[in-house]
């Protein structure tokens, strides 16, 4: 192998594992935004369920729930 095709393959490498770290981050941040995703989900539930609470115990104590 002549020094430019050494040059050659090396900067294949590089290429190569540059392109792999690139994909290796799109799926971290993909991970990421998917737990942010479902983090908000549950929050959104949360509320959900403690406003529909405060909603009943508003009506039990007006009576409106009869």
């Amino acid at each position: 192998m002549n020094n430019s095709q050494n040059i050659s393959y090396q900067a294949g490498q590089a290429k190569g594992q540059a392109q792999e770290k690139g994909n290796q981050i799109m799926e971290q941040a993909n991970n990421a935004a998917q737990s942010a995703k479902e983090t908000m989900q549950e929050a959104g539930q949360q509320m959900k369920a403690t406003a529909q609470g405060a909603a009943d115990a508003v009506k039990n104590a007006t009576g409106m729930n009869k």
